[in-house]
């Protein structure tokens, strides 16, 4: 019988659904009814998925960078960049 476990993530997971993955976790921390233990466990969670979506990231831009190098010799100019509660950029 397959059991399945929110925490692990398949490797064919999009970046999407990584994302909305991270949003969802965030929802249930932030209602008061989660608890502790389960906030818990679901900030772990989220620690885990974040570092997936930065890998992916990551992934995606050396990509582009080999496909243009161009992209590696530019200097990116962003705006100041804020932080959720996992770290990820927004």
């Amino acid at each position: 019988m397959p059991t399945s476990k929110k925490a692990e993530q398949p490797p064919a997971t999009t970046i999407e659904e990584l994302i909305q993955r991270l949003e969802e976790i965030t929802r249930r921390i932030e209602n008061p009814d989660t608890g502790l233990e389960n906030s818990i466990a679901l900030y772990e969670e989220g620690i885990a998925v974040a570092e997936l979506c930065r890998n992916r990231l990551q992934e995606t831009r050396n990509k582009l960078e080999t496909i243009n190098p161009e992209l590696a010799k530019t200097q990116r100019t962003e705006p100041p960049r804020t932080t959720d509660l996992f770290g990820m950029e927004s």
